[in-house]
Order: structure tokens, then sequence, then C-alpha cells
């Protein structure tokens, strides 16, 4: 069988992620707004419909749901201001300053939010095209086809859900902070330079510019899964991913500061070894250990086939045991190596409770503890909010849900 090129593999793989689902029903909801406007009025380009629906087909439906109005709103404001503006001036450098300006600062006051920047665009947009629109009211009723067609468009086809792009980056980022784990294990043998010590904690700092857009990725896949009806328990989901990423951003900054206590000890011992052999090769064990770990933990909260969430686990309890036992004969061989040269003790005690703290974060029975918290927080949040509706819930669907909770992780997907 031939082999398939890998340009042609990469771009079948971009045809089924989300993104490549949102620009075809982007393009979509467009084409069908301006249909509409063609037949719905009197105009023959009206551009203005696409535009809205562009606009309000968001990538979720429930941003659709909540931003849809202020979208609508400040299109609608922009198309007011270039009408009036079209029928005392034309297009001209300092008419297009002023719209902007005007466009802008009525924004402000009108309270669109984070969509003031769309008064102006849609203000310049119809500026360009006045001689098309003879009064503001033609404009007006192409914003309000674009911005029904986008929310029908939306509540019939539901948009794409995020959770396989979040899981990504955060697998990306736990092979990130697992490679280098592997590197501080590497370089524990022998002479540590402090360069090399400091460059390793440079790396450390950087992890926490890739959590932010790690976050990023996952907020979308949150939003993804409210209110989507392709989606069942969306909450659950929301709270593993979430209760994850909390787990992972702990252990990027231990290993911040376990990347500072290796440069410390490199700085006070420039002319030998940090550790005696035995220590360095059981310390190189403990920090592979470590990282094999954290990529199963990755794997555990991204999984969402049981199968794989169960063997997950399995590998993830597997290197857990073993990073207690390297990690309990490490504290024997440096407390015996302290008892002889007590120097710098203080900086391998904070080794070994840095260690201990990301062991504990990365515990099983933790986490479970931890989802069954964050589910039971997020059911009295809602009881609150809607308590009649969530009777109404419960006395449907059970406590089926919260069973499932207090179920080990593996079964969290099943």
């Amino acid at each position: 069988m031939p082999e398939v090129p890998e340009p042609m593999v990469k771009a079948v793989r971009w045809t089924t992620e989300p993104a490549a689902a949102q620009i075809a029903r982007s393009t979509a909801a467009a084409v069908i707004a301006y249909q509409v406007a063609v037949w719905l009025t009197p105009q023959p380009a009206p551009l203005t419909a696409p535009l809205t629906a562009l606009l309000v087909v968001q990538v979720t439906l429930y941003s659709t749901l909540t931003t849809g109005i202020r979208r609508v709103n400040s299109v609608v404001i922009g198309v007011l201001i270039a009408t009036a503006f079209s029928s005392l001036v034309g297009l001209s450098w300092w008419s297009l300053g002023l719209i902007i300006f005007t466009a802008l600062t009525v924004g402000r006051v009108v309270r669109v939010g984070e969509f003031v920047v769309e008064v102006a665009i849609s203000a310049m947009l119809v500026l360009g095209v006045q001689q098309v629109a003879h009064t503001a009211w033609d404009r007006v009723d192409e914003t309000l086809i674009g911005a029904a067609v986008g929310l029908l468009f939306n509540l019939l086809f539901a948009p794409p859900v995020w959770v396989q792009s979040a899981g990504g980056s955060i697998d990306s980022l736990a092979r990130r902070m697992a490679r280098l784990f592997r590197d501080l294990g590497n370089e524990v043998a022998g002479h540590l330079s402090v360069e090399s010590a400091a460059a390793r904690l440079h790396e450390a700092r950087a992890v926490d510019h890739a959590i932010s857009e790690v976050d990023g990725s996952l907020r979308q896949a949150e939003d993804s899964l409210r209110w989507n009806p392709r989606v069942r328990e969306g909450a659950l989901y929301r709270i593993v991913l979430r209760t994850g990423l909390d787990t992972l951003e702990i252990c990027a900054v231990v290993l911040r500061v376990l990347s500072r206590t290796l440069t410390d000890l490199a700085k006070k011992r420039t002319e030998e070894p940090l550790f005696t052999d035995e220590v360095a090769e059981e310390l190189e064990k403990l920090f592979n250990q470590v990282a094999n770990a954290i990529l199963n933990f990755a794997e555990l909260i991204t999984s969402q086939v049981a199968s794989n969430a169960e063997e997950a686990e399995e590998r993830l309890g597997h290197a857990l045991a073993e990073s207690k036992a390297s990690r309990d004969r490490v504290a024997d061989m440096l407390l015996a190596g302290v008892r002889r040269h007590p120097r710098q003790w203080q900086l391998h005690g904070a080794l070994l409770a840095e260690m201990d703290r990301i062991l504990d974060e990365l515990a099983v029975d933790k986490r479970s503890q931890r989802l069954v918290e964050e589910l039971d927080r997020y059911s009295r949040e809602l009881n609150e909010r809607h308590p009649r509706l969530q009777l109404i819930r419960r006395r449907l669907a059970g406590s089926r849900v919260y069973q499932r909770a207090a179920t080990p992780a593996r079964d969290l997907f099943r």
C-alpha cells in the first residue's frame, strides 16, 4: 500500500478539527443570511446581513446566546451612525476618522462591552456602501435578519465541541513538563554548572506562559460544553478538565521551585558534583518516574474512552508507587550524607519536600476527592440560582452524575 504524503495527512486531519467545522458553519450562515436578506429587502446587495451573521455565529452556543444581543446592538449602532454621516458628508480621510471616533465613543456610552470595536467596523463598512442604502431602516432590517439567521443557525446546528483541542493543549503542556523533569534528572549526575542550572530554571519559568495559553483553550472548551445539545454531562467534562489543569499548574509551580533549589545547590558546589554517584543515579530514576506520572495523569484527565482511562490510571498508580519508593531511598541516602557532611542540608530537605508535593498532587485518591468536592460545589451553586429547575432535574435524572463522581477516576467517562 503506497504511503500517504504528509501534507495530505495533515489536510485530512485538519478538516476533522473544530476550527474547520466552525469555518464551514460561519460561511454557511453568512450565505444564508445574505440570501434571506435578498428575498426580504429591496436592497440589491444587503451585505450587512451576512456581516451580522458572521458576528453572531460564535464558536460556541453559550457565547452566542450570552453575547449575541450585545453584538447586534453594536452593529445596529454602527449602522445608524454611518447612515447619519452618509447623509451629511462623503467618504474622505477626515470623515473616516470622525466616524471612527464617534463610533468608539458612542460604543463606550451605550456599554456594548468588548464589542466596541465592532461598532466602528460596522460603521466603516456601511459608510463604504452608503450609496446602496437609502434609509437607516434598510440597514437595520438587514442587521436583524443577519442576527436572526445566526441565532437560528446555532440553535439548529450545534457548534463543535472543543474538548479534543483543549485535551491536546493539556497533553502538550504535560509533555513539556515531563521533558524538563527528564532533563533535570540527566543533569544531577556529575558536576552541574550554574549556567546549565539557570537555563533549566528559565525553562521552568517559561511553563507559566504555556499554562496561560492552555487556560484559554480550556475556557473555549468549557463554553462549547455549556448548553450544547450534543453533549451529555457537560458539567462533568468541564470539572474533569479544569481540576486536571489546576493540578498541572501546581506541579508547574513546584517544578519551578525545584529548579531553583538545584540552581542554588549548583552555586554552592561549583567545584564538585551535586551528589554522590549513588544518590545521583537514584535521583535520575525519581525524575524519570515523576515525568512518566505526569504524562499518565494528563492522559487520564483527557481520555474520553473508559478503557484508555483505566489503563492510564493503572500506569499512573504504578509510576507514583515507583516514585515514592525512589523518593524514600533518596531520602535515606541524603540523610546519611548530611550526617557525614551537613553542608546545605536545607536544600536537600527542600528537594525532598518539593518531590513530596508533586507526588501528593498527582495522587489518584486526592483527585477523586477533588472531583466530588467540585461537583458538590457546582450542585450547590445551581440550587441557589435555579432551585426549582434543579429539583425537576434531580427527579428526572436521579443522582447518576453524583454516583459516578464518587466512583474511581477511570469510571468517569463510562
